[in-house]
């Protein structure tokens, strides 16, 4: 950069980071070519500075989600997407560098908001549907997101942003965070999980007791905070009423989501909330209501659920394949097909089902 670039935004994260870390020079990592001039990394920079609270880590801080430069966007309140990502990393005593795997996942989470256009607000999560270091022995397939906790939100001169960190995760704290919520699984770990820091070696959240404990609690006090699950395998087949045979309106579904589907649907529909899954062609709106039915229009299905129902669907959607018709809603069958993960190749490393 010359010293006639306007680097405003720039430095005001740098200036928040040396309120913590003093003139301790960071690793950094810049990109040669611009994402925009046709480069392979959408963030301008990573830095990585060397913490030892609350336990060994690298802190790790993007630059590139928010307007470093001149303001380009319209928004006058928000610097660029708002944000810029944190992660920490535990980090050995010897360590001198930190990994590769971890600059690459903070690039790649780069490509997901700037081709997708999402963004990643504190209470959100991501399934990796692997391990989030490739090739790694790990538990953690997922991420979560929270606020950092040494840094708070900043104005800077191209307007607001926050620092969201990313937490590596366990599956089933995933499943706990879609059932419940992400910021009540990851408080009710914090005592075993100081700072959020992401260690590749931990073991699940919900192996110790009282934390599991806790979290059950928190799913049948409060229900869900998941509103929308976005769907890989969702399909709707109507069915036929032909004179001399009738077949039932059908809902597929993928073995590896129906578990935590029948589990969103006891944590919003029993708690009079509804629940939309979004798949590529299709959207499913379950719902509560006194009587249960099934209703189409457009490229959207309205199943209306009563307390019967919603049981009897939740109890019935397991990951394995099969399919069922609902006492409680005759006239709609449910398909649980195989879900196939695949590698970044597209080799299938495990079905479920």
């Amino acid at each position: 950069m010359s010293e006639e670039a306007n680097t405003s935004g720039w430095d005001a994260i740098d200036q928040e980071l040396s309120r913590i870390y003093g003139d301790q020079e960071p690793k950094h990592y810049g990109t040669i070519l611009p994402y925009s001039l046709g480069g392979q990394d959408p963030l301008d920079g990573l830095s990585a500075y060397k913490s030892d609270t609350p336990v060994p880590h690298w802190h790790f801080v993007t630059y590139g989600f928010s307007e470093l430069y001149e303001k380009e966007s319209e928004n006058a309140e928000y610097s660029g997407y708002g944000f810029e990502l944190t992660f920490r990393l535990a980090r050995s005593e010897e360590e001198e560098e930190p990994p590769a795997w971890a600059l690459n996942l903070l690039q790649n989470m780069g490509r997901y908001v700037f081709n997708s256009g999402n963004v990643f607000r504190s209470g959100d999560y991501l399934d990796a549907n692997g391990p989030i270091c490739l090739g790694a022995d790990t538990l953690l397939t997922a991420l979560a997101f929270t606020l950092d906790p040494e840094l708070p939100a900043i104005d800077t001169p191209n307007g607001r942003m926050e620092f969201i960190q990313m937490v590596g995760i366990t599956g089933d704290e995933l499943e706990a965070m879609q059932t419940w919520n992400t910021l009540g699984v990851l408080k009710a770990g914090l005592g075993q999980f100081p700072g959020y820091v992401t260690d590749l070696s931990r073991d699940s959240l919900l192996q110790i007791p009282s934390v599991a404990e806790a979290i059950e609690k928190g799913m049948e006090q409060e229900g869900s905070n998941t509103g929308i699950l976005y769907v890989d395998q969702l399909a709707w087949e109507p069915g036929k009423k032909g004179w001399f045979s009738k077949n039932p309106d059908m809902v597929k579904l993928g073995a590896k989501q129906a578990g935590v589907i029948g589990k969103l649907l006891r944590g919003r529909i029993l708690k009079g909330k509804s629940l939309i899954l979004v798949g590529q062609e299709i959207r499913v709106v379950f719902e509560p209501g006194e009587n249960a039915g099934c209703s189409t229009e457009d490229h959207e299905v309205t199943i209306t659920l009563n307390e019967a129902a919603a049981a009897e669907l939740s109890q019935s959607l397991v990951p394995q394949e099969s399919a069922f018709e609902l006492f409680s809603l005759p006239g709609l069958k449910f398909q649980i097909v195989k879900t196939h993960i695949k590698d970044q190749e597209g080799n299938v490393v495990e079905t479920i089902g």
